[in-house]
């Protein structure tokens, strides 16, 4: 059985993550989606928030879990039997640093192998700081994020403002 992590803050969870989760459900036998949680970072939805968003988008796909990882994703990785890591790409400037975290985690664990998806390219823009942005101001996200994730960023702003 080939178990797959797929990493990320999902701060919050865009239609470019569940693009990629959905993709990889078909290659795959398991795909465990794992929460980022680190202390140096600010984050704009809990750790619960996201968690709870993750786990409402992900459900038809039996194949994947949701889980917070707090510890290095190799480490994850390893305790949770996944030899690989998924990383979605979508541009030149993500497949670099994506490519320099790669090394570094194979430094870590040449066990684990990571796999570059690219992003489709009607989402290619998509990023999860540019959907805050716009939905601070009350732009149009919604061809953007899941419907679960626009209504929790309309509540989000509205406490805010």
């Amino acid at each position: 059985m080939t178990t797959a992590v797929f990493p990320g803050s999902f701060d919050p969870p865009t239609n470019g993550h569940l693009s990629i989760i959905k993709r990889a459900s078909k290659l795959f036998d398991k795909i465990d989606v794992a929460i980022a949680v680190n202390a140096a970072k600010q984050y704009l939805f809990s750790q619960e928030e996201r968690y709870a968003m993750m786990a409402e988008i992900v459900k038809p796909f039996s194949n994947v879990s949701i889980h917070i990882c707090n510890e290095l994703i190799v480490q994850y990785a390893q305790k949770v039997g996944a030899n690989v890591l998924l990383r979605g790409v979508r541009s030149i400037h993500d497949f670099s640093s994506e490519f320099d975290l790669s090394l570094m985690n194979n430094m870590l664990n040449p066990e684990i192998e990571t796999l570059f998806i690219p992003t489709e390219q009607k989402y290619v823009v998509v990023r999860s700081s540019s959907i805050k942005e716009l939905a601070q101001f009350h732009g149009d996200i919604s061809n953007m994020v899941p419907p679960v994730v626009a209504k929790a960023l309309k509540e989000k702003f509205m406490k805010k403002n």
